[in-house]
């Protein structure tokens, strides 16, 4: 029998999956990270400075958040293509010293979640996008944006998708905090979650039981058959949205929304969900699974 992705008997965790500290290219220390994102609602962090193992797992927590073990990788890959990889996940001592591509494979090995790092930003194709069966995608990079705008990475999910419309979707703040660029809280995960836990938290993010926002926030993503029915923070619009033109939609017209329902055609390859609030900023689901036509 198939589950659907979304699973909302647990509780909304807020968290980041991509942070720099004075470990890396960072201007914090973890102390002083956990301590600032506390104020912006955090529930949970991941480290993942650049070719550090994090030992988070392995550390006595008091911080005001719960901090989870990551790492990320850069290099070459064997056709010469250049990547950032954000690996979640605690994993065995991962090193430059290996090179990238025995890296990459060590963190798969270990079942760390493979994350295209901000690929608009790096330069990568939608052939480097595909190439290495990654679990997921940077959508949204909030520093990206500030360094140069290229912080968008819809049309490589949009090609992941297509070869496998499991691809997860994440926003993050890439923060460095750097004292003359401070960018963070500009993009986030949450994940619902039976506790705020290191053993409930990785299994609901691996499972895609979570959105990505900038700022509008799902309260219920409900789906029985092809029937999906939302309920979020207000907003102006609410999108369904597959392959290429194929897409629905819901505006408010003499006030914001704040559900609607939506018949998704069975015939869809897959389909996710936008929605936009008054600022222009957006939130997204993953793909909802089963397919559409699928009794369960």
């Amino acid at each position: 029998m198939a589950a659907y992705r979304y699973d909302m008997s647990g509780n909304w965790y807020k968290g980041n999956t991509h942070i720099h500290s004075t470990a890396s290219d960072g201007e914090k220390t973890f102390a002083e990270i956990a301590a600032l994102y506390a104020t912006g609602g955090y529930d949970f962090l991941f480290r993942t400075d650049h070719w550090v193992t994090s030992t988070a797992d392995a550390e006595d927590n008091t911080a005001p958040l719960l901090w989870l073990d990551g790492i990320e990788l850069d290099g070459d890959d064997d056709t010469g293509a250049y990547y950032h990889v954000v690996c979640l996940g605690t994993h065995a001592p991962i090193t430059r010293e290996m090179g990238f591509m025995a890296a990459l494979e060590s963190a798969r090995a270990q079942g760390c979640l493979r994350i295209l790092a901000h690929p608009f930003w790096t330069g990568n194709t939608l052939e480097d996008a595909v190439r290495w069966s990654f679990d997921g995608v940077e959508l949204y990079n909030n520093v990206c944006r500030y360094l140069n705008g290229k912080y968008d990475g819809m049309i490589h999910w949009g090609a992941m998708l297509r070869q496998q419309p499991a691809t997860l979707a994440f926003a993050a703040d890439d923060a460095h905090l750097w004292p003359d660029f401070m960018q963070w809280n500009g993009g986030w995960i949450v994940v619902n979650a039976p506790a705020c836990t290191r053993e409930a938290l990785l299994p609901a993010i691996r499972a895609g039981n979570f959105y990505s926002s900038r700022g509008p926030s799902f309260e219920v993503i409900a789906q029985q058959g092809n029937q999906l029915t939302l309920r979020t923070s207000p907003v102006v619009t609410m999108r369904v949205i597959s392959e290429g033109y194929r897409g629905l939609q819901a505006f408010g017209k003499d006030a914001l929304l704040t559900e609607a329902s939506f018949t998704i055609p069975p015939e869809w390859p897959f389909a996710y969900v936008e929605i936009e609030d008054e600022a222009g900023n957006c939130a997204w689901t993953n793909t909802l699974l089963p397919p559409y036509g699928e009794a369960v």
